[in-house]
């Protein structure tokens, strides 16, 4: 997932674009604000030309709020500066596509994991490759920054191949077709969207290679990140999302956006 990585070092520094906000977050307040990223992640998180947000995860909050009897509040920020925005309270439930690691758990408290992903190399089909460092030495790969696939990247591979770091997934899939990278690596379940598109049918899955994945990275799943004195939601959270699989409301909305069920087995 997208976004699965954060350097810490920017939380000494929030830039964002965020709408006018209302008080601070407590268990049972009527109104939740919940923060995503202005950059577009189909079919997780999409802008409409109309300034509705579509998607997975929106589909998923509307259900969360409807559970808890809450007022939904969707608030757009820069993914760079979305850890520091919690923080300084400008929204209160981070519900964007975050992978909970033992470095982001430090700063910031985080529901259940409510999906699982693993990163995945795609080429084109007709291009034959060894995803191990030295197989790839010399090739160029694309990745999203400020993400667990892009510190795996440049941690497995970054001494043997080109890193290239883009702001979003699309400038990554973008260059990918216009041939100005080798291969590129993003979430499993981000990849949908591109290899169903028609510019992506000459592209495939080629496997998460051969430099096995830090189960801290990886393992740990995609939570909704919260202030850590903001023990009494983080319960509100989990129970909801836990009673929507419950329910089957879970897996109605995931089966919407894709061939599986996301909830972690």
């Amino acid at each position: 997932m997208k976004r699965m990585f954060r350097n810490l070092t920017l939380l000494a520094s929030i830039g964002m674009t965020l709408c006018s906000f209302t008080a601070p977050a407590n268990a049972t307040q009527d109104t939740l604000r919940f923060g995503v990223a202005a950059e577009p992640y189909p079919p997780f998180l999409v802008k409409t030309p109309t300034g509705q947000f579509t998607g997975f995860e929106p589909d998923l909050i509307r259900a969360l709020c409807e559970q808890m009897k809450a007022e939904c509040e969707i608030k757009e920020v820069s993914w760079d500066g979305i850890i520091p925005a919690l923080i300084a309270n400008k929204f209160d439930v981070l519900f964007n596509s975050m992978g909970i690691s033992p470095e982001r758990q430090k700063v910031i408290a985080f529901s259940r994991p409510y999906y699982e992903t693993t990163g995945i190399f795609v080429a084109a089909k007709d291009v034959n490759l060894t995803l191990t460092p030295e197989g790839l030495a010399g090739k160029s790969i694309g990745v999203q920054g400020s993400t667990t696939n892009a510190e795996f990247i440049r941690t497995a591979y970054g001494k043997t191949s080109d890193i290239r770091i883009y702001n979003t997934q699309d400038d990554c899939n973008a260059d990918l077709l216009a041939g100005r990278i080798d291969v590129m690596f993003l979430d499993k379940l981000g990849d949908i969207e591109f290899l169903k598109s028609q510019d992506g049918l000459a592209y495939e899955e080629k496997g998460t290679g051969s430099v096995k994945m830090d189960p801290l990275q990886y393992g740990l799943g995609v939570g909704a990140g919260m202030r850590k004195g903001d023990t009494a939601l983080k319960t509100r959270i989990d129970e909801a999302l836990t009673q929507l699989h419950a329910s089957g409301k879970y897996t109605q909305i995931s089966q919407k956006y894709f061939p599986i069920d996301l909830w972690p087995q």
